[in-house]
């Protein structure tokens, strides 16, 4: 007699609660806030609105859970790509490029719609800017290691996170039309000028 493998209870709770916040993640980039609601959620990730309930009550839980997770996504992509990045300037264009892939994923597009229904939304604003204080020191943090420069130098912050303000940016103007050549040239100059800041004087 074939014997029975059944998954535990607390795999399949967890499989559950990913499907979901995948499927959220999908509903917010393709319908924005106003349209993603638990019910359209749960219909996508093939779950009940129960089952549903159960792990985010409200939409605001679902939302902002969605929201970290997909922000440590990120985080864990760009950390992934650590071991294959090249020396000198061409790691600082090859980390350049991790940072625009970044804010060009549907998964940024979803976060765009949550920070706008935070402006609107004072209970969700105060959730979100908690959680994109944290995003952002570790989008810093992770950006720091990838071009393995040390931040006490002069000037090496302020780079760093001009790099973040400038994909971000770039990001925002993509959701309206695709200026990919338009941001390519933009971040060939930016690499150019970054790579100047961060090397000179690396080798003193």
């Amino acid at each position: 007699m074939t014997e029975v493998v059944r998954e535990p209870q607390q795999d399949r709770s967890r499989a559950t609660r990913q499907r979901l916040l995948e499927a959220a993640i999908e509903c917010i980039a393709d319908l924005g806030w106003s349209g993603s609601t638990v019910a359209g959620v749960a219909e996508r990730a093939g779950v009940s609105r129960g089952a549903a309930q159960h792990h985010f009550p409200t939409r605001e839980d679902l939302v902002t859970s969605a929201v970290e997770y997909v922000s440590a996504q990120r985080l864990a992509y760009l950390r992934a790509q650590a071991v294959d990045l090249p020396p000198g300037p061409e790691r600082v264009r090859a980390v350049l490029a991790l940072v625009e892939r970044m804010y060009t994923s549907p998964l940024f597009r979803a976060a765009i719609h949550v920070w706008v229904a935070a402006c609107a939304d004072g209970r969700l604003r105060d959730r979100v800017m908690v959680l994109e204080a944290q995003v952002g020191r570790e989008s810093h943090q992770t950006v720091l290691e990838l071009l393995g420069v040390d931040e006490s130098r002069p000037g090496v912050r302020e780079a760093v996170q001009a790099t973040l303000d400038l994909g971000r940016g770039l990001g925002l103007a993509h959701l309206l039309t695709d200026d990919t050549r338009r941001r390519r040239r933009v971040l060939d100059q930016w690499a150019t000028m970054l790579s100047a800041t961060l090397l000179t004087g690396e080798d003193e």
